[in-house]
């Protein structure tokens, strides 16, 4: 008995093919929100006070959003670790969503 993908079920062969160039398709290259230029990352503060970044930057649910989805360089992204944490302690951001 031939197994059958689960994908292909009830599908025609270009309808197959069609959804696998969909996901093959590169995404748009990110580039750092605090970086000058895209280039050498800069001491540049991440304000804590600063809540519409610091919320674009956390799902919602409250998580701080990995690097892969923001595009944010590994340096600004402990930054952004750090001023999230801050503004949580002093209440200018829940730690857990609201409902």
């Amino acid at each position: 008995m031939k197994k059958e993908n689960r994908m292909s079920v009830g599908l025609s062969r270009k309808e197959i093919v069609k959804r696998r160039k969909k996901r093959a398709r590169l995404k748009k290259k990110l580039k750092c929100r605090f970086c000058p230029d895209g280039n050498i990352p800069r001491p540049v503060y991440v304000d804590y006070k600063d809540l519409r970044t610091l919320r674009s930057l956390l799902d919602r649910e409250g998580r701080i959003l990995p690097r892969r989805r923001t595009g944010t360089s590994a340096l600004y992204q402990r930054a952004v670790r750090k001023a999230v944490l801050r503004a949580r302690f002093i209440g200018l951001l829940p730690y857990v969503a609201e409902d």
